[in-house]
């Protein structure tokens, strides 16, 4: 194992009901409280109403910011710093998916920030130019959607437009104060939705299992059983979206999969290097941009590690060994997970989302601008080339 240091102070208050107690952990933290979500609220208007209406009966002062998009714009963190500061917030409050909440940590940061707040953000891979915020105000996270764990981490995604880049904020001070993690909010999640997200999770804890250390028992095991959770879950919850305790586990197991515990001494996340770019360069939803780019990626790659590879078919899988060469039992695993992703309905190429050949290379291009480091490759075990990238997308095409 790789020598790490662990820290996470989040204070999790887990289980179906418990949106209830928001009023009161708020109230430890300020009176005057900023609500963060979507610029396109639909369905989670009435919860916001209902956060509101609990936090005004002990006593806080509310003001909404319901302006994040998809993939947070940094105008649009800058508009909710300056909203922040001339309303005198005391605690900001996300509520929703990934977006919502990675929106509402870098709109807290950005209130102490001195400064272009691009600066946070950690855009080059091959130079670290980032000046990485130390002060944010207290936050408290409601998750509406079980897939990105940003309720108990120390990173927010960004996007910027202008520049054609999402890429990550690093900070201690980005931790949440208070996650309130209720599965309820997410019983009238869209199938579709409900779909992406499990993709999205799985990638959390697949690509450190595919692409790090060898040497990390504890965490491969854990891997394993996130991934396996998600599996068994999923299809209950789209057969049967009011089942609770599949909900339930579904939203534990998105939180587990990238608060830490999966990943200690050992992270690497290079399938979603190429997926930003794609929700950056064409607007693919990040759960959507993973689930095409898995397979495509466990397809070039399983050569590389075919110890690795066999493991995941045969612990994840459940393929059966007996009498197969491991050739045999590593493919019928990579297509088990792939008919696994499409059964639950998530799409299955980069042409279904309207991608053409032509701009494959532009896509390339900015993997290699924004994810390559220093020596000019992309993190991964093995590392990965400029020609890698261009061949999982053309099996993704």
């Amino acid at each position: 194992m790789n020598n790490f240091e662990y820290y996470n102070p989040v204070r999790v208050i887990f289980g179906a009901g418990e949106l209830k107690r928001i009023g009161k952990e708020a109230k430890a933290f300020g009176s005057r409280v900023a609500l963060v979500s979507y610029k396109d609220l639909n369905v989670l208007a009435p919860l916001i109403d209902s956060i509101q209406a609990l936090l005004e009966a002990d006593g806080a002062i509310v003001f909404r910011f319901c302006e994040a998009e998809p993939n947070p714009e940094i105008e649009t963190i800058k508009t909710g710093v300056e909203f922040c500061k001339d309303n005198r917030v005391e605690l900001i409050i996300g509520i929703g998916g990934g977006s919502a909440m990675d929106a509402a940590k870098a709109i807290a940061a950005g209130v102490f920030y001195s400064g272009d707040l691009w600066n946070m953000v950690y855009s080059r891979h091959d130079q670290v130019e980032a000046i990485p915020p130390t002060k944010a105000l207290p936050t408290i996270m409601v998750p509406t959607l079980p897939a990105t764990g940003s309720e108990m981490n120390q990173c927010a995604v960004v996007s910027n437009q202008s520049l054609g880049e999402k890429s990550y904020i690093w900070g201690t001070c980005l931790y949440p104060q208070v996650a309130i993690i209720d599965p309820s909010l997410t019983l009238t999640l869209p199938a579709q939705q409900t779909a992406s997200a499990a993709a999205d999770t799985i990638s959390h804890v697949l690509e450190i299992y595919l692409n790090g250390e060898d040497d990390s028992d504890v965490q491969h095991y854990f891997q394993e059983g996130v991934m396996r959770t998600v599996i068994d879950n999923i299809e209950k919850v789209l057969k049967h979206p009011m089942n609770i305790s599949a909900r339930s586990h579904l939203q534990w197991a998105a939180t587990c999969a990238i608060n830490g515990w999966a990943s200690p001494g050992d992270a690497w996340t290079p399938i979603h290097q190429i997926g930003h770019v794609l929700t950056s360069r064409h607007k693919v939803s990040h759960g959507d941009s993973l689930a095409i780019l898995m397979p495509a990626w466990m397809k070039h790659r399983w050569n590389t590690r075919p110890d690795r590879y066999f493991r995941f078919a045969k612990n994840v899988m459940l393929i059966d060994t007996k009498g197969k060469t491991k050739e045999c039992v590593i493919a019928e695993g990579i297509a088990a997970f792939e008919n696994f992703l499409r059964k639950i309905g998530t799409p299955s190429s980069l042409q279904a989302m309207n991608i053409t050949q032509e701009e494959l290379p532009l896509v390339v291009s900015d993997v290699v601008k924004v994810s390559f480091n220093a020596e000019g490759v992309l993190h991964a075990n093995p590392p990965a080339t400029e020609e890698d990238i261009a061949t999982v997308l053309q099996l993704a095409y």
